[in-house]
C-alpha cells in the first residue's frame, strides 16, 4: 500500500529545520555582535561595503546573510545588495523597540552549555548551572562573567523600555505618594512612572552594583534625582523600603519558597493597605507562548526557577498573606496582578 500522505515529508522538513534552529539563534547573535544592522542605512548596500564597515570576511559574511535571509532578517535585493527588514532593524542600537541585547542575552556562552543538559534538568527538576560552574548563576555572572552581566543589565533595560510605557498607561497610582520598584534593575520603569506623574516619589531597590549603575535620570544630578531614592539590597533577604505601592516586575521567577519569601518581605515592611503589583509572563493565556515557555525552560536550567501559570502565581501571592484584587494583561506577554497588604 502506497503512503500518499503528503504531510509526512512536510513534517520531516519542519522537524529538520527545528532540530537545527540553534543555527538561527547563532546567526542572530553573530549579526548583533558584528553590528550588521548599524552598518546598513536606509538604502541597501553591497555586501563588500558592509564587510569593510564591520570588519568581516566578505565571503563568510555573505554566507551568514544567506542564513539570515531565510528568516527575513535582512533582505537581498535583485542586484545582490543587502538591506533592512522590520526584523533586522530591531538589532540596531538606536531602534525604539530594539531587541539587540535581548538577542545577545539569550545566546550568551553559558546558555549553549545549559541547553544541552535540559533532559537532566527535567529528570531532576533542578538547575544544572552549579554543576557546570561550581557556583550559583548570578554569583557566576558577577564574579566570573562581567561582560555577560553587562549584557544582562542592558537586556533588562531593553525589556523595560518595551513595557514601561504600557505599564505607565495601565497602572492606576491615584492617591499614591511613593512607589517602590523592587529588584527594578536600572530603574527604567520607575523613571517612566515618575516622569508621567510629577507629584510621585520613587524608591529603587536592587543589588548594590545594579543601583550604582541606575538610570541617569534617577542618579545624583539627574532630572528625577530629587524624587528618587536608590536603595542597595537583596529583596530575598529584606525589603527596606516603605511605600504606598510596590512593583515586582519579572522577578518572582525563582523556586516557590524564594518567591513566597520575597513577597512576605514586602508585606513585612509595607503598611496595611499598601498595594503590591506583580507583573509576570504567564505560561497560560499568553499570545507569546513560544517566548514564554522558552524562558520558563531557561529559568529551570540556570536558576531552578519557573514562569508561572495564572493559578500558580495567585496561590503563591496568597500564601505570602496578600489579598489578590485583580488580574489583567499589560501587553501581549505581560500580566499584572494587583494585591493588597492585609492588616496584621
Amino acid at each position: 500500500m502506497t503512503n500518499t500522505d503528503t504531510s509526512v515529508p512536510q513534517a520531516v522538513l519542519r522537524m529538520r529545520e527545528l532540530a537545527h534552529s540553534a543555527a538561527c539563534a547563532a546567526a542572530i547573535r553573530a549579526a548583533a555582535r558584528l553590528g550588521l544592522a548599524d552598518g546598513i542605512g536606509d538604502a541597501p548596500i553591497p555586501v563588500s561595503e558592509l564587510a569593510t564597515t564591520v570588519g568581516a570576511d566578505p565571503d563568510a559574511l555573505q554566507r551568514l546573510l544567506r542564513a539570515l535571509y531565510c528568516y527575513d532578517i535582512f533582505t537581498e535585493t535583485a542586484d545582490g545588495l543587502v538591506g533592512h527588514t522590520a526584523f533586522s532593524r530591531l538589532l540596531r542600537e538606536d531602534a525604539p523597540r530594539g531587541l539587540k541585547y535581548n538577542a545577545l542575552w539569550a545566546t550568551e556562552p553559558w546558555s549553549w552549555e545549559v541547553w544541552g543538559l535540559l533532559d537532566e534538568a527535567v529528570r531532576t527538576g533542578k538547575s544544572v548551572f552549579p554543576q557546570l560552574h561550581g557556583k550559583e548563576f548570578f554569583t557566576y555572572l558577577h564574579e566570573d562573567a562581567p561582560e555577560s552581566s553587562a549584557v544582562f543589565d542592558k537586556a533588562m533595560t531593553q525589556s523595560s523600555r518595551l513595557s514601561a510605557q504600557a505599564i505607565a498607561e495601565v497602572l492606576d497610582l491615584e492617591g499614591a505618594g511613593v512607589v517602590a520598584d523592587i529588584a527594578g534593575g536600572q530603574g527604567h520603569v520607575l523613571a517612566t512612572l515618575l516622569e508621567s506623574r510629577p507629584g510621585l516619589r520613587g524608591v529603587l531597590l536592587d543589588l548594590p552594583d545594579v543601583v550604582a549603575d541606575a538610570d541617569p535620570r534617577l542618579r545624583e544630578g539627574g532630572a528625577l534625582a530629587s524624587r528618587a531614592t536608590l536603595v542597595p539590597g537583596d529583596c530575598r533577604r529584606e525589603v527596606p523600603a516603605e511605600a504606598d505601592v510596590y512593583i515586582l516586575k519579572n522577578i518572582l521567577e525563582w523556586d516557590d519558597e524564594s518567591t513566597v519569601r520575597t513577597l512576605r518581605n514586602v508585606a513585612a515592611t509595607a503598611p496595611a493597605g499598601a498595594r503590591v503589583i506583580v507583573m509576570e509572563n504567564l505560561v497560560d493565556g499568553s499570545p507569546e507562548m513560544k517566548f514564554t515557555t522558552a524562558m520558563d525552560l531557561l529559568l529551570l536550567l540556570n536558576v531552578g526557577g519557573k514562569k508561572h501559570t495564572r493559578d500558580g502565581l495567585l496561590s503563591l501571592i496568597e500564601q505570602a498573606g496578600l489579598k489578590v484584587e485583580s488580574v489583567r494583561p499589560v501587553n501581549s506577554y505581560l500580566h499584572l496582578v494587583e494585591s493588597t497588604v492585609c492588616a496584621s
